[in-house]
């Protein structure tokens, strides 16, 4: 069972109860994300896979729309600025997150996210659209493809908002004709998650549970979560108890019944829609071992929140510069 608001909890963030949560896995492979030559149009034109097609792309796009969760943040890790954009984790501003300001020079136009508007992107004259990590809404495709060159997310996508961090730069780089240097990318954020890792032996083999509580409810996250996988980058295992919950999506809710499941060698909660002093008064959250032992973190930074859900080269490493002293703190390293 998934939590009740796909919205809520894509941002895992507080915006008026719009936001959500981040990438969970698909089946796709990454080499997917590949450009290729058209032996029928010469060494100039490249197509891309996606899970609606093959997608043949502009050469050198200079009007890119990036609508996809995270779409436009891997674009400026990319050096590629975007005229419009879905401000997904509600930024504001530029619709970026803190880390990925100082490297926007043309502020893009909104255009909104689960209510998206035809017309605001055909006014913007584009000749690419990115919609890498999305709802894989086929008619949303379709309207976009009419529109301009439209790339969707990865072949083999099950899940909304599938698509991992490695497959979305692939597929960005490759629309924007900077497929080694999204290669770069990749290889550079997996180095510092392994640094961190080998940095961090308390970490490995250690259970951990990623949750939050929302209007009075409680869910967790399960593997291929972008939250559940930066921590099994770095070496933790996922809570058995969770895993071992049907789910049909990147989570699952919990009732009062089961919130000791949430009990692991480390605990990772933050809110939405709701307060961190909230969580930490919980009284079925104070009695976990985990909370007994100092080895509850619950975050409460807003910024880092985003960080932690975004699911973005940028993104990421700020969470890896900011959340991981927080979980070596309670594992008492």
């Amino acid at each position: 069972m998934s939590l009740p608001s796909r919205r809520t909890l894509l941002a895992g963030t507080s915006i008026t109860g719009l936001t959500a949560l981040t990438a969970c896995s698909s089946e796709s492979g990454e080499g997917s994300a590949s450009a290729t030559p058209d032996p029928a149009d010469g060494a100039s034109a490249a197509t891309v896979e996606t899970l609606f097609g093959t997608v043949e792309l502009p050469e050198d796009p200079q009007r890119v729309v990036a609508l996809g969760w995270g779409d436009a943040e891997t674009c400026l890790a990319l050096g590629t600025q975007v005229v419009g954009t879905s401000d997904w984790l509600a930024f504001g501003g530029d619709g970026v997150g803190p880390w990925a300001d100082d490297l926007v020079t043309r502020t893009p136009e909104q255009l909104g996210t689960l209510e998206l508007s035809y017309e605001a992107v055909a006014a913007l004259q584009p000749d690419l659209i990115l919609n890498t990590r999305s709802d894989n809404d086929p008619a949303k495709h379709e309207n976009l493809s009419g529109i301009t060159t439209t790339v969707g997310p990865p072949p083999g996508t099950t899940i909304p908002y599938g698509t991992s961090w490695e497959e979305q730069v692939a597929l960005v780089a490759a629309a924007l004709g900077k497929g080694e240097l999204g290669e770069e990318l990749v290889s550079d954020l997996r180095v510092r998650f392994e640094d961190v890792a080998a940095a961090h032996p308390e970490f490995q083999g250690k259970t951990v549970t990623v949750g939050t509580f929302y209007s009075g409810g409680w869910g967790a996250y399960v593997e291929g979560d972008g939250r559940v996988d930066f921590m099994t980058s770095l070496g933790f295992v996922q809570n058995p108890a969770i895993a071992d919950l049907p789910s049909d999506s990147f989570s699952v809710s919990l009732s009062a019944e089961q919130l000791s499941l949430l009990d692991a060698d480390l605990v990772v909660l933050f809110p939405i829609g709701a307060s961190a002093e909230e969580i930490s008064a919980d009284p079925v959250v104070q009695a976990l071992p985990a909370a007994q032992e100092g080895r509850v973190v619950v975050l409460d930074d807003q910024d880092l929140v985003s960080a932690f859900s975004s699911g973005t080269p940028l993104g990421l490493g700020y969470a890896l510069d900011n959340a991981v002293p927080l979980f070596a703190q309670a594992l008492g390293a």
